[in-house]
């Protein structure tokens, strides 16, 4: 079993910080326990309880949120918090009992959302699905996506890009989307609701048999110092926009003698009419003005 890695997150409530983790913790709805006795199915919260500055514990999808008693400051307390929260998750502290996660269907809404790349289209959920963003080319490639393999099953579709709460479905010449919008919308809303396997743990994102690199892998510590620049830059002003189009971008390489950056386009952006356009003139201008003299042309890469 992969390994917990939490993460502190400070949040507007001065007395509440998050404790979020790179793999979901509970599949359905979110819990919040005010004591040790309310806190009887969750073997992980009665343990937190037993911290004397633990005034209340939520937990949600891939957090632990954390409100404490004024005895304590956070910055005194959390990073031993984080330490311990990933002791007894990887020991195998149980967070939620069984019992208590079987499943009554929790209520989900998907819309669908037009793209810049008329072959994709965006549905959107009000829950996260994934932690990462993660994108199949075909069948065998989902083979550790259950929603993926499914939704291959319909003719038309083409490539399926997940990311955090939302579904892109490139599709096949054959079909309009006047036709099938609707059908996929609700095959993708039923499978969410029937709380069904979106990825298997340990999924992770490949291309030509290589992991790629991107800001939240260790394997960035091996870059040179502009192409962890680039990164920066990237995830802080260039993601954010592509994932609103439903794709998404990332860092392949850097070559310092042509100063060229290569970047791996998924989903919506990946064989867009209008991605060229975007990369010339919004990316690659991007970076040539913030790294100066370090770039002189940006070349993408369909994911």
């Amino acid at each position: 079993m992969k390994n917990y890695h939490i993460e502190v997150k400070s949040t507007t409530n001065k007395s509440i910080v998050k404790f979020e983790a790179d793999q979901f913790l509970v599949n359905h709805e979110s819990y919040e326990f005010k004591n040790i006795d309310e806190a009887s199915k969750s073997p992980l919260a009665q343990k937190l309880f037993h911290l004397p500055f633990v005034k209340t514990v939520y937990l949600a999808q891939n957090f632990v949120a954390i409100e404490k008693y004024d005895i304590v400051a956070w910055e005194d307390v959390q990073e031993e918090l984080k330490n311990q929260l990933e002791d007894l998750l990887n020991n195998g502290t149980v967070i939620i009992t069984e019992d208590s996660q079987q499943t009554k269907k929790i209520p989900v809404t998907v819309y669908a959302e037009s793209t810049p790349n008329p072959k994709v289209m965006k549905f959107v959920a009000n829950k996260k699905l994934v932690l990462q963003s993660i994108e199949f080319k075909n069948i065998d490639d989902a083979s550790h996506s259950p929603l993926a393999k499914a939704l291959f099953h319909f003719p038309f579709v083409k490539e399926v890009f997940l990311d955090e709460n939302y579904v892109s479905v490139s599709k096949y010449d054959v079909a309009d989307w006047n036709d099938i919008t609707l059908e996929l919308r609700e095959f993708i809303r039923s499978y969410i609701e029937d709380g069904k396997q979106i990825l298997e743990e340990g999924a992770t994102q490949k291309s030509s048999g290589e992991d790629i690199v991107n800001s939240s892998s260790p394997s960035i510590e091996n870059l040179d110092d502009t192409s962890k620049e680039i990164v920066a830059i990237l995830d802080e002003y260039i993601k954010p926009a592509v994932a609103s189009d439903g794709g998404n971008i990332m860092f392949d390489s850097y070559d310092e003698e042509t100063k060229t950056v290569k970047v791996i386009l998924q989903g919506a952006c990946s064989g867009c009419p209008s991605s060229t356009y975007t990369l010339k003139n919004g990316i690659e201008n991007m970076l040539k003005e913030m790294l100066h003299n370090k770039v002189n042309t940006v070349e993408a890469i369909n994911g």
